[in-house]
C-alpha cells in the first residue's frame, strides 16, 4: 500500500471541514474594551497629549509620538482602512475604523502600505515614517527635528483622550 499525499488529502479536508472547537476560538475584543492594552502605533515617545497646547493656538485633539525617520506604523487595533493617502498639509494620513463608533487617525507618515477597503490586524505594518518636516512647530521651537506621527482616537465622530487605551508596557518593536 502507497502512503502520500492523495491518501492523507481526504482526512486533511475532513478535518478542515469540522467545526473550531469553541475554546479554540478566538473573539474580537470591541475598541472600548481594549483601554491599556493598545501599544504605540510606533517606536516613541509621546511628546504632546490630547488636551495640551498645539503650539499654534489650539489644542491637541490627539497625541504626538516622536519617532525616528524610517520607523515602521502598525496598526493600533484591528479595523478597516476607510481612508489612505496624502491630506492636506499632514502627510501620508490613515483613518481606521475599529468599530463600535470608534475611529483611529494617523497622520505624518511619509508612506502608507494599505488601502482603502482593505482589513488589518491589531499590530499589522500599515506605513513607514520619513524625515522630519523641517516645518513642524516642535521642530522649529526646538531645534531638533525629528518624525511626528499624531494619532487621534475619535468616537461617534468627536475626538477622545487616548491615554486611557494605551499600554504601560513596551510595544516589543526596536
Amino acid at each position: 500500500a502507497q502512503t502520500g499525499p492523495a491518501q492523507k488529502a481526504p482526512e486533511q479536508t475532513e478535518l478542515a471541514a469540522l467545526p473550531v472547537p469553541e475554546a479554540n476560538r478566538l473573539t474580537a475584543a470591541p475598541f472600548s474594551a481594549l483601554q491599556g492594552q493598545i501599544a504605540l502605533p510606533v517606536t516613541g515617545k509621546i511628546k504632546r497629549r490630547f488636551g495640551a497646547s498645539d503650539g499654534n493656538g489650539a489644542v491637541m485633539l490627539g497625541d504626538m509620538v516622536a519617532t525616528q525617520s524610517g520607523a515602521i506604523v502598525t496598526a493600533p487595533a484591528d479595523g478597516n482602512v476607510l481612508y489612505a493617502g496624502p491630506f492636506r498639509s499632514y502627510g501620508q494620513l490613515l483613518i481606521l475604523n475599529a468599530g463600535d463608533g470608534y475611529h483611529v487617525v494617523l497622520a505624518g507618515m511619509s508612506r502608507i502600505s494599505v488601502a482603502s477597503g482593505q482589513s488589518v490586524l491589531a499590530g499589522e505594518p500599515v506605513g513607514a515614517m520619513g524625515e522630519a518636516r523641517v516645518a513642524s512647530t516642535s521642530a522649529s521651537k526646538n531645534g531638533n527635528a525629528t518624525p511626528e506621527l499624531y494619532v487621534e482616537f475619535r468616537k461617534d465622530g468627536k475626538p477622545v483622550d487616548p491615554t486611557p487605551w494605551w499600554a504601560d508596557r513596551l510595544s516589543g518593536r526596536t
